[in-house]
Parts: C-alpha cells; structure tokens; sequence
C-alpha cells in the first residue's frame, strides 16, 4: 500500500472497468487475518482462533460475543473502535479481577508476506489519567496508531451506523476518514494533529491571556492540515463515485442503488474553487477574525470538523435521509464494496470487511448481491447473525463458525 502522498488518477469510468478485469483476475490481492489472539477483551478470558483467507461467517444468540469480537479486530485500526468505548471499558471483569488490561494480536496475510499486529492496555502504561493504547507491528512498538493505516485497511457497518444518514455529521465525517485512511495512512496522522491543535486553540481563548504567536502558531497548523485533509476527502470521493457509477461496477444485476456523494462545507467550498495554497491562506484568516467569536461560544466555528458527507440516491433522486431503513443499508454498503474496489484496483490489496448483523433490513436479493460482491473481490469480510441461514449465498465459499457464551467452534462441523 502506497505509504506517501496519494496518487490521485484521473481514471474514467470505462477506465476504471478495464483496468479492474485486469487486476482483479491476475493480481494476488489477498489480505487476510489467519489468526486471532484475544485476553481479557470484553465477555473473552482469552481466545485463539485459526482461519482461512475466505469470509467469516460468526453467528449465535444476542449477547454470545459476536460484535464482542468484530470490537476488538476494529481496534485493528487508527481510532476508538466500532463502539467508541473508553478503553478501560474494555476488559472482561469478574469478580476475582478488576483489572482493566485486554489485548488482542492477529497474525496478517498480505500479498508481501506476513506480519505480526497487536493492540492493548497494560496497567504499566499510563497516559495523564487514562490509559494509552499500545499498538506493536512485528513485535515492536509503534510511535502512533496512524503506523496501524500502513499495512491494511479495515472498516465496518455496524447496526448502529444504521442511523448514520439520520444523525449529525460527525459520524459520515468518520465513516469517510475511515476510508481514506486506506489511501493515504498519513490521513490518520493528519487528523489527529489537527484535533489537538484545535483542543488547544480553544483552551488559550478560553484562559483569554494567551500569546497571540502561538495561537497563530496554532491556527496555522490548522489551516494547513484541515485543508490536507479536506483534498484527500474530496479526492477519495471522486474516485467513489468514478466507481458507483462504472459500468463494471454495475454490471449484472442491479443488487445495489447507484450513489453520489458530495462533501459540503466551507473549506470544501474554497478547495472547489481555487488552489489549496488560497485556501489555507483563507482559513488562516478566517480562524483571526474569528478568536473572539469562538471564545464567546466555547467551540471552533470555522474548520473541516464542520463538514458533511452527503448521500444521494441516484435511482430515486432523494437524499439519504429521506429513503427508508433498509434503502439506506443498501446505499452504506455499496459505498464500502466501491471503496474496497477501488483498493484493490489501486494497491491490489483488499480491504478487510467487518459487517455486524449486516443482513438486518436486507430482501433476498440484496443478501445475494452482498455476497456476490464480496465473493467477486476476493475479500476477507467477517459477518454476524443469528442464524446461518441469513449467509445461504456464501455456502461453500466461507467459514461458518458458531459463538456460544464467549466459546467459539465450526458450525455444524463445517
């Protein structure tokens, strides 16, 4: 995976369907978790298990662990997790313990070989008052967890997302960020920095005393991250909708609403219509202009932390707010099948899926195109459910594996 600048094409849609038949018949893409240690992670004292490179299919009663387990390969990536748990939340308590230490290690797959991926708390490991997440690649410790966005890619649909299009903005903006990540790891970093400076922006208007060289310090470095990260959203979301509407992409049956996404935001706006050295010079000015502004209000009124990913659905011309449940699920997982397309086409390396309770709000239909797409791109994507028969579409083709109270075996001896 590219580990520098993004490298943004200007692929047309026929383009993107010939180069795809090319690389996604000839090129080893594959991506996968082969094994998973867990101790100490939510209802799981400790766990191993060993799998293949093909889908995993988890299903089980409510509350046997199955979201349990997708929680902890999320902290596979840079962030909080699928939950945003605090991360002395985490840890399996009982009554002989209070300890809040957990981990979980995998054993990765990649087209260049395999690597070793950790995460975890340890109570030697204090940060202020929380604890601080320690990621190890290999066997050493990484300086950040953005070291996690260069070596793969994961991102999730979980049933809580189900309200992504209904609530505010901040959970599209992660959603997106998610997938970005995949494109440029430096994305993570980016954010990260841009959020602390922000954090202490407010913090030296809030004392009102404040060295005016620093706090220009400070929204210089917003500007120039904020709109780093404002072009590689845009970038990431023109190749999106490059692929949704692709004739590749919608080859066949039509199991999926054709999408256009949009970024809207002021910072968006200026990158939209001039160079990104101008709009840095904007939003430099902007952030002056506006200390006392956001002093007064306690928040930071001008930034990319304002922006929103807006969904449209194509087939209907409605906004995705406006479709119903099960609509809205369909629009969500095309534009993770688009990502994962386009990471393959570009990297040839998949994405890893994690899609909790996914086929909730889905026809026969959609669990079909669902299962062809994932089948198609040769992704390693982990399912739940309750009950087997929800994944019909994937019989013969992925591992079925039955959660009972933290306890994990091959269902039905699959």
């Amino acid at each position: 995976m590219n580990t520098g600048e993004i490298n943004i094409g200007n692929y047309s849609q026929q383009g993107y369907s010939v180069l795809a038949r090319e690389i996604l018949t000839t090129s080893s893409s594959i991506t996968a978790i082969r094994r998973i240690d867990l101790a100490s992670f939510r209802n799981y004292s400790s766990l191993r298990i060993d799998v293949g490179s093909s889908p995993v299919i988890l299903t089980g009663a409510n509350g046997a662990g199955k979201t349990n387990l997708l929680e902890a390969l999320s902290f596979l990536a840079p962030g909080r997790g699928l939950r945003r748990a605090r991360l002395d939340e985490i840890a399996k308590r009982d009554n002989e313990c209070e300890d809040s230490d957990w981990a979980i290690a995998v054993r990765l797959e990649k087209p260049t070989g395999e690597i070793t991926i950790g995460s975890g708390i340890n109570s030697q490991s204090q940060f202020s008052r929380t604890k601080k997440r320690i990621v190890q690649i290999d066997g050493k410790q990484a300086s950040t967890q953005a070291e996690l966005a260069k070596h793969f890619s994961i991102i999730w649909l979980t049933p809580e997302m189900d309200r992504i299009f209904l609530d505010g903005s901040s959970g599209r903006r992660r959603f997106l960020d998610r997938m970005a990540f995949g494109f440029s790891p430096e994305h993570a970093q980016r954010i990260s920095t841009y959020e602390q400076a922000m954090r202490a922006r407010q913090r030296l208007l809030r004392d009102n005393n404040y060295d005016p060289d620093w706090l220009s310090v400070l929204e210089t470095t917003l500007a120039a991250e904020g709109v780093a990260i404002s072009a590689l959203r845009i970038e990431v979301i023109k190749r999106l909708n490059a692929v949704l509407n692709s004739s590749d992409f919608q080859t066949g049956k039509s199991y999926f609403p054709i999408v256009d996404l949009e970024l809207v935001g002021e910072v968006d706006r200026w990158l939209y219509e001039g160079p990104a050295l101008a709009a840095e010079d904007r939003l430099k000015s902007v952030l002056f202009e506006a200390r006392e502004e956001d002093r007064f209000s306690g928040r930071t009124n001008h930034g990319i932390h304002r922006s929103d990913l807006k969904v449209i659905n194509i087939n209907k011309e409605m906004p995705a707010a406006l479709c119903s449940s099960g609509e809205q699920k369909l629009l969500l997982i095309a534009i993770i099948l688009a990502h994962s397309y386009l990471l393959t086409l570009d990297y040839g390396l998949a994405p890893i899926l994690l899609l909790d309770e996914i086929t909730a709000h889905l026809d026969d239909k959609a669990r079909e195109g669902l299962a062809f797409r994932i089948l198609d791109l040769g992704l390693q994507a982990w399912l739940t459910g309750s009950d087997e028969n929800q994944f019909t579409n994937f019989n013969g083709s992925a591992q079925f594996f039955k959660i009972e109270d933290g306890n994990i075996s091959l269902a039905n001896g699959r």
